[in-house]
């Protein structure tokens, strides 16, 4: 029972830490938003437009992409690609149980079928060693998702593309800044899709998202399906869907993003210091922190730790005591109601499973500040502390 933590009592006051705050963020950007945004205000110009237009250029830059399309949502990136692609009824897309809901409805939306292959418990990313085995005649596509701001190992997945020729749609929403040998993600398929949703690490003031490849062709049919596919005087030669960029939108993310660097660096201390913390409360035997994987930059959307068999509690308690924490994702797609006809059941997709019964995610925000990771860490320990000797009591009469 090595494990057991020593009950400890703590005279230090606690304050509230919450798991994202934006307001933090914003103080320190206030007045280059304002400007911005009354910048688009006085052009009245709302929808696409230069501001959209600049922000997908540095966007391209930043990422290294030929191409880069701005569109409402990274749920309509996601099917907006796969629409591109002309994926659709018939066709299958290979990708992983364990993400946000988007990421297997945007397939479902074209007609298509997910095709679901377990997680890397290590990574929480797709087992790249199983895909081949789930491919079919009809797989036209891979989609790969940069979980929680790690990338996921590409070269297997390139290699099985190559060969069967599949199209590979990275979802990277929560990605933008990781890189893979150091490739930035959204330049690492055929073509890479990024949420703007307020709480990524690059976020705006709404809803957002943006496609990136490195195909002229395909970014001219993604520019047409994010508008009807009209390609000007209301001619349309695809069935697109209504998908812009918001000037305003791009005004605060063009802000934002000379900024992503180093917020993303301030993620990865926070993630330092969360290590040195858990030595200290001798939280290492309880929780296993996130894994950085050699020759990825992990830039850490969320932290989430594992705290297997006391998971509920443990977040129960936490938001007791005032600490900010969430579950991502507490039921893996394949056991979703909606997709039901899919014919999954439990036990078919185990990792994924096991990591929707034990993540916790924790504050990580640029701004947490040592005093609030501490907050966390210390409240942690107590209650994994107090859980002990509730579930051994025996063990702590006898220490």
């Amino acid at each position: 029972m090595s494990h057991i933590l020593p009950i400890t009592t703590s005279q230090e006051s606690s304050q509230p830490v919450p798991l994202i705050d934006l307001v933090a963020q914003y103080g320190t950007i206030r007045d280059e938003v304002q400007e911005a945004v009354h910048r688009v205000f006085e052009r009245q110009s709302f929808v696409l437009g230069e501001e959209v237009s600049n922000f997908e250029d540095e966007v391209a830059e930043y990422c290294d992409s030929t191409h880069a399309i701005g569109c409402a949502s990274g749920s309509d990136a996601l099917l907006l690609a796969l629409m591109a692609l002309e994926i659709g009824p018939g066709d299958e897309v290979i990708t992983t149980p364990y993400s946000f809901f988007a990421t297997a409805s945007s397939i479902a939306r074209t007609g298509a079928t997910p095709v679901f292959v377990d997680i890397d418990p290590s990574t929480y990313n797709i087992d790249t060693n199983r895909i081949e085995a789930a491919i079919t005649r009809r797989t036209r596509a891979i989609m790969p998702v940069h979980l929680f701001g790690q990338c996921v190992d590409m070269d297997p997945i390139w290699r099985v593309a190559t060969q069967h020729g599949l199209a590979i749609v990275e979802d990277a929403a929560q990605a933008i800044g990781a890189s893979y040998r150091s490739r930035k993600a959204g330049v690492l398929g055929s073509v890479g899709c990024f949420s703007f949703f307020p709480t990524k690490n690059l976020g705006g003031a709404g809803d957002g998202g943006l496609v990136t490849t490195d195909d002229k062709d395909l970014a001219s049919r993604l520019r047409r399906l994010r508008v009807h596919g009209d390609i000007g005087g209301y001619t349309h030669v695809d069935v697109g869907i209504n998908s812009r960029l918001d000037a305003l939108q791009a005004a605060v993310l063009s802000v934002k993003l000379k900024h992503l660097d180093s917020w993303s660096e301030a993620r990865r201390e926070n993630d330092r210091n969360y290590g040195e913390l858990f030595q200290e409360f001798a939280l290492n035997e309880r929780v296993q922190s996130p894994t950085e994987v050699p020759e990825r930059h992990h830039i850490y959307n969320q932290f989430t730790i594992r705290v297997p068999g006391v998971r509920d509690e443990v977040l129960k308690r936490l938001r007791e005591r005032q600490v900010g924490c969430s579950i991502y994702y507490p039921k893996p797609l394949h056991l979703q109601e909606c997709f039901s006809s899919l014919n999954y059941k439990y036990g078919d997709f185990p990792e994924a499973e096991r990591a929707a019964a034990e993540t916790i995610a924790l504050p990580i925000f640029p701004e947490l500040g040592a005093e609030r990771q501490r907050i966390v860490v210390r409240e942690l320990h107590h209650v994994l502390a107090e859980i002990d000797a509730e579930m051994y009591p025996s063990v702590r009469r006898a220490a």
